[in-house]
């Protein structure tokens, strides 16, 4: 478990902040804060920036204005040390599950580990072993990604993103291209991850099984706004939310089209 004593209840805070391309604002002057330990889902109708969103809250983009703060730390104005440190304390999975195809599972579990710290090779080897366990791939240390279907490559993404015992897990559309059952599973993972280990999680997803399954708050996004529309726990938004467009979008499993 991590020690989260002496820490403020929010880990992530976005002010004003407003991202996009050159001259093109794809979001403008968000404000909204992550709290340790919550799964947070950002929705939103296709080009309305949610994937651009979660690039800019690791650190990979850089906003136009604004700030986001890390465990009251800028990830955008710190220094190039500082943002390192700040980056180690984040895992991600990404769509793809983006593993090396000419590494086994624990080879690329290691490379984190090879890079970040000075721990022998058989503590890493050890460490990829625990974190495959973890994720239930115990025994497939040795197998190739080409080896594996594609809800184990997810799985093993995830054992990845987990090597640095991160604080913060950010997910790009963790469900996309699984099979209901697979992707249930990643569900259940994923609640199992952060009731083990206390972990901060921020997904991107459309997938509203797992909307509804996983998420304690999600922000809804909007193209012709360029901010957020509502938020708050998506059981209620679902019947009570003030817009028509968020309440067809959490209640389109039982509508024929939309």
């Amino acid at each position: 478990m991590k020690e989260i004593n002496n820490k403020s209840d929010t880990i992530i805070k976005v002010s004003d902040l407003s991202i996009g391309y050159d001259d093109f604002l794809v979001l403008d002057k968000l404000n909204f804060e992550i709290k340790r330990g919550e799964i947070f889902v950002i929705l939103g109708g296709s080009g309305c920036g949610k994937s651009t969103l979660l690039k800019h809250l690791i650190g990979l983009n850089k906003p136009i204005n604004g700030d986001i703060l890390i465990n009251d730390e800028s990830i955008v104005y710190s220094d190039l040390e500082n943002k390192e440190k700040m980056l180690r304390s984040i895992g991600i999975l990404y769509q793809s599950s983006a593993l090396f195809s000419s590494l086994t599972l624990a080879e690329n579990i290691a490379l984190p580990l090879e890079e970040f710290t000075d721990y022998s090779n058989e503590l890493i080897n050890a460490i990829a072993s625990l974190k495959l366990s973890m994720v239930g791939l115990e025994g497939f240390e040795d197998f190739n990604p080409s080896e594996i279907s594609g809800g184990m490559k997810k799985r093993a993404g995830l054992a990845r993103a987990l090597a640095l015992n991160p604080e913060l897990l950010f997910f790009d559309e963790p469900s996309a291209g699984l099979d209901p059952i697979s992707s249930a599973e990643l569900d259940n993972l994923i609640l199992d991850i952060r009731a083990k280990e206390k972990t901060t999680m921020v997904i991107v997803t459309h997938e509203l099984d797992s909307i509804f399954t996983i998420a304690d708050k999600v922000i809804v996004l909007d193209k012709e706004t360029k901010n957020i529309i509502d938020e708050g726990d998506p059981h209620y938004l679902k019947k009570h939310s003030e817009h028509a467009w968020v309440r067809k979008f959490l209640n389109r499993n039982n509508l024929k089209q939309i």
